[in-house]
C-alpha cells in the first residue's frame, strides 16, 4: 500500500489533523515540538522564566481551545503558536504593569492620619469612577479602562482592542460624558 498523498507522521499537517479533531496526543506532540521556541519568545518578552512559563501553558490552553482557527493556509503552526504565545505575554505584562498601578494608586489613596476633606473627596471620586465603569457595556468599559489606568493615546487603544480609531473615540467620547453626568449628580447630591 503506498502512503502517497499521506502526512508524514509527525509533520506539521499530521498533527493540525489530529489536534484540530481533538487528540489530545497531537496537543502532546505539539507541545513536545514548538514549547521550547513558545518559551523562548515568551521570556523574550516577559524577561523572566516563571512568568514566561505561565505564557506558555495560556498559549497552549488557548490554542487548544481555539483550534479551529487555524488556518494552515494563512502560515505554520509555529507561527500561529508564536503569535498566541506573543499576545499572551503582552496580556500579562498589561495585567502585571496595571495590578502595580492599583496598588500604587492604593498607597497615595490610603489616608494619612491628619487626612483632611480633599483626601477624601478624593477617594470618593475614585470610587464612583470605579462604580461608573462597572455599568458600562464591556467594549467602551476595556477603552476607557486603557485610557483612565494604562494612559493609552486613542491610536495605541484602537491597536490593542482591534477597534476603528472612530469608534474609539466615540466610546471615550460617551463614556466621558457620562462619568461626568454622573460626577454632577453625585455632587448636587452633597
Amino acid at each position: 500500500m503506498s502512503d502517497v498523498g499521506r502526512p508524514a507522521a509527525g509533520s506539521d499537517e499530521e498533527i493540525h489533523q489530529g489536534f484540530r479533531s481533538g487528540d489530545e496526543s497531537a496537543l502532546r506532540l505539539l507541545y513536545d515540538r514548538y514549547g521550547p521556541a513558545v518559551l523562548h519568545v515568551a521570556k523574550t518578552v516577559v524577561g523572566n522564566h516563571s512568568d514566561a512559563e505561565d505564557v506558555v501553558q495560556a498559549t497552549f490552553v488557548a490554542a487548544w481551545h481555539n483550534r479551529d482557527s487555524y488556518q494552515p493556509e494563512l502560515g505554520s503552526l509555529l507561527g500561529w503558536l508564536l503569535g498566541i504565545a506573543r499576545r499572551k505575554a503582552v496580556d500579562l505584562i498589561r495585567v502585571r504593569s496595571r495590578q502595580d498601578r492599583v496598588a500604587d494608586s492604593l498607597r497615595h489613596v490610603a489616608p494619612p492620619a491628619s487626612s483632611g476633606e480633599h483626601d477624601t473627596e478624593a477617594i470618593l471620586e475614585q470610587l464612583v469612577i470605579a462604580d461608573e465603569l462597572t455599568v458600562l457595556e464591556p467594549q467602551q468599559r476595556r477603552v476607557i479602562e486603557l485610557a483612565l489606568y494604562d494612559d493609552l493615546t486613542h491610536s495605541q487603544i484602537a491597536a490593542v482592542t482591534g477597534l476603528a480609531l472612530g469608534t474609539v473615540k466615540s466610546h471615550l467620547r460617551r463614556g466621558v460624558a457620562r462619568l461626568r453626568k454622573r460626577r454632577e449628580m453625585d455632587h448636587g447630591a452633597y
